[in-house]
């Protein structure tokens, strides 16, 4: 019997990429089909150009400056175009998704080195990078059906006033906000989808929304004003990025207690954010601060090798 040595990884799986970044675009269809029946004929164009834009800036990046002549799309740029096709306003115009697209595949992805080395999640940089260059654009939130202009719930709790939607509208989508985060239900849907799938890391969902809730719930119980923990969980960007943006496999810690201590931290600048700072949502940048830490912790949090003494290693 004749045997060969090689080196690891020995288990190996069938699941590729490519088939992730499907299950994760099959995912996103409900919010997508509701962003589009919400908003009208703009949220298809959004969703369409920043998804077209994302897979040619890769195509262009991999075929002609990396001149990998045999790049085959493995749809996760198209993964980043419809996440930040769904964290834009409906004011913002497909040049600017364009702009936004460039930004998250050029920058924030291939800068790095491509699909695995990226520090920060790609969507997210490119919706910053849009809401700093055009903040008017990204700001201005519309009624669905109507699409009269509007203050988000995020908005109205910041302010202190005016009458917040009902808890029901909020779970099922008829309320202002980004193309994505109307609707909690069908964000849900598609997160159970990923769960039977096993391609979500539920400890940072979980924990995200968990620290949310409580934390919100405390300051609740102090002071009404600040909102019940429901409005902070359904309203905003939260169920979007916590279900969707922080478990992105790249950014995001490996052990488990990595992945709580991330989820927690998230959380904790979200509501750091919503409360003490100047804009009314804190998912995005909560999200990219937590990103930042993510080596530390992963190596704060490595599992201890078998007869390994920590110190030595």
């Amino acid at each position: 019997m004749k045997l060969t040595v090689v080196a690891a990884p020995h288990l190996r799986s069938k699941d590729n990429v490519r088939k992730v970044m499907i299950d994760v675009l099959i995912a996103l269809i409900p919010a997508s089909v509701a962003a589009v029946v919400l908003f009208g004929m703009q949220a298809l164009l959004l969703i369409v150009v920043s998804m077209v834009s994302a897979e040619l800036i890769e195509l262009f990046i991999m075929r002609v400056l990396r001149e990998k002549k045999d790049f085959k799309p493995d749809f996760s740029a198209s993964v980043t175009g419809l996440l930040l096709a769904l964290n834009l306003s409906l004011a913002v115009s497909w040049w600017q998704a364009v702009i936004g697209a460039v930004v998250a595949i050029g920058i924030a992805k291939h800068v790095f080195g491509g699909l695995g080395k990226n520090f920060w999640n790609p969507a997210l940089i490119g919706r910053v990078f849009l809401l700093m260059s055009f903040p008017v654009q990204m700001t201005t939130w519309f009624k669905p059906f109507d699409l009269e202009t509007t203050a988000t719930p995020m908005a109205i709790l910041k302010e202190g006033g005016g009458s917040l939607p009902s808890l029901k509208d909020m779970f099922i989508g008829t309320i202002p906000g980004s193309l994505g985060e109307v609707s909690a239900l069908l964000l849900l849907i598609g997160f159970v989808y990923l769960v039977l799938r096993g391609r979500i890391k539920l400890l940072i969902p979980l924990s995200y929304v968990g620290s949310v809730a409580l934390i919100s719930w405390i300051f609740y119980t102090v002071n009404s004003s600040y909102g019940s923990p429901l409005y902070h969980i359904l309203g905003g960007g939260l169920m979007l990025g916590a279900l969707f943006m922080a478990t992105d496999m790249v950014t995001s810690p490996m052990s488990p207690l990595g992945q709580l201590i991330f989820g927690t931290g998230c959380g904790f600048i979200t509501m750091i954010i919503r409360y003490f700072g100047g804009y009314p949502e804190g998912v995005s940048f909560s999200i990219l601060i937590m990103n930042s830490f993510v080596p530390l912790i992963d190596m704060a949090t490595r599992p201890r090798r078998f007869g390994e003494v920590r110190g030595n290693a």
